[in-house]
């Protein structure tokens, strides 16, 4: 009963930022993103997908509007996705509360020009303040005529659609977790780890950990919840990593670091490291922040063993050493980070 979506239109993995921190920019040309960044999105509509997520950076090259991310493009949504492309399912907008979006306008604004760029639904996933101004502004957009009724028409009968096409998800009361569901997402986490270098030495990484001096060292994801939905768990991360270690019997240092560590915290990890045998680092895109690289090369160069786990994507496998053993989850959600450490503890 749940519907696929593919996402984000035009094509981000090649941003150099992340959009729910800052606001990317992404210069390739319409040529490029054909070539590559498009073909997933293709593939998709072709088979039917039943909704697609536009993304929020700024693509000067596709829309030369000044400052005009994707979110906000009706030459990328409308006339691109569902006029050139012949989509013909739902277009979601991401998140309108990301750091990206409010760095241009405030978020009511952002609510009307992502509407009027083509989307159907809008993402408001947090802030309640937030969705009620939301909707006070569509319906004022729509009472002025700033938003075609006409559209707006179409964009209900593909919501009322898809809604129709999964009537198990509308039933049976409000929402509540699925029987089964958190065993199932724990499955697929841990299914979806891969260990990139050090398969051998991860076998017997274990028992090492119960007779070494160990040094966890985690980004802190909590100064996040602003931005993006951050579960429960993840808030207080350092007492979160003790108990899932502890259940295998492990007792490491905990430190928990800045999304993008100062130089007095890379100052404070080596301190630490120099009184551990092993180092355990829960990367964050080096390969986008400098920091995090300073960080990761600065452990390295003590000379001590060092798992590296890469949070959100493997982009940071460039920076392994042959002696590292290296790995990722691909996200930082409770399911995920336990899905990793039964991986290191349990292999």
């Amino acid at each position: 009963g749940i519907s696929a979506c593919a996402k984000h239109f035009p094509g981000k993995g090649h941003a150099p930022v992340d959009a729910h921190i800052a606001l990317p920019t992404i210069s390739s040309t319409w040529a490029e993103m054909e070539k590559c960044h498009l073909q997933p999105f293709l593939a998709a509509i072709k088979a039917g997908v039943d909704l697609v997520m536009s993304s929020h950076p700024i693509y000067p090259k596709l829309d030369p509007e000044p400052g005009r991310i994707a979110t906000f493009s009706r030459r990328i949504v409308h006339d691109t996705l569902r006029t050139r492309l012949h989509y013909k399912g739902v277009i979601a907008s991401d998140d309108l509360e990301m750091g990206a979006v409010g760095a241009i306008c405030p978020i009511e604004q952002a609510a009307v020009r992502a509407a009027w760029a083509g989307h159907d639904l809008l993402l408001s996933c947090h802030d309640l303040a937030a969705q009620k101004k939301i909707f006070y502004a569509l319906v004022g957009a729509y009472k002025n005529g700033q938003l075609s009724r006409p559209e707006l028409e179409e964009s209900v009968a593909r919501i009322r659609k898809l809604k129709a096409k999964r009537k198990q998800r509308f039933q049976g009361g409000n929402p509540r977790l699925e029987v089964g569901g958190l065993g199932f997402a724990s499955r697929i986490a841990f299914e979806s780890v891969r260990v990139y270098n050090g398969e051998s030495e991860l076998k017997i990484l274990a028992k090492k950990l119960k007779q070494k001096k160990t040094t966890i060292y985690f980004p802190k994801f909590s100064s996040l919840k602003e931005k993006i939905m951050i579960e429960e768990p993840m808030t207080r991360e350092s007492s979160f990593l003790r108990a899932e270690f502890a259940k295998y019997n492990i007792k490491p240092k905990v430190l928990i670091l800045s999304i993008e560590p100062s130089a007095i915290e890379i100052q404070r990890s080596l301190e630490l490291a120099s009184q551990s045998d092993l180092l355990i680092l829960f990367i964050y895109d080096a390969h986008l922040y400098a920091s995090n690289k300073n960080l990761l090369t600065a452990l390295q160069n003590t000379g001590k063993s060092c798992v590296l786990v890469f949070l959100r994507d493997p982009y940071d496998r460039a920076f392994v050493r042959p002696q590292d053993i290296a790995l990722t989850d691909f996200g930082w959600r409770a399911c995920q980070v336990q899905a990793v450490i039964r991986k290191i503890c349990r292999p």
